[in-house]
């Protein structure tokens, strides 16, 4: 991988109908992952506000970049998905 794609901006983004409630990406990046009155994991925004709406995406923080790769992998659940900005191609989760 080059450093420009290692540099490359990321989004994330939860399928809460495979979330397993389990934590560990609130755990990994507690910045980017919150859980909601229902028990699943949603992505937040820049501006703290959970994003609920099926498939939204935030920005990944260049500073939590491994975090939540980390968390996309470990996911019980199968179900964080991490996509390159500008093609939304997915390096990390289900389709990576």
């Amino acid at each position: 991988m080059s450093d420009t794609a290692a540099d490359a901006p990321l989004r994330v983004w939860v399928d809460q109908d495979l979330c397993t409630g389990d934590g560990l990406c609130v755990q990994y990046a507690p910045e980017v992952f919150e859980f909601d009155i229902d028990g699943l994991a949603y992505v937040k925004g820049d501006d703290g506000e959970l994003r609920t709406d099926a498939g939204s995406q935030v920005p990944v923080p260049s500073k939590l970049r491994l975090d939540v790769i980390g968390s996309a992998k470990e996911c019980p659940g199968d179900c964080i998905h991490v996509v390159r900005a500008d093609d939304g191609v997915e390096i990390a989760g289900p389709s990576a």
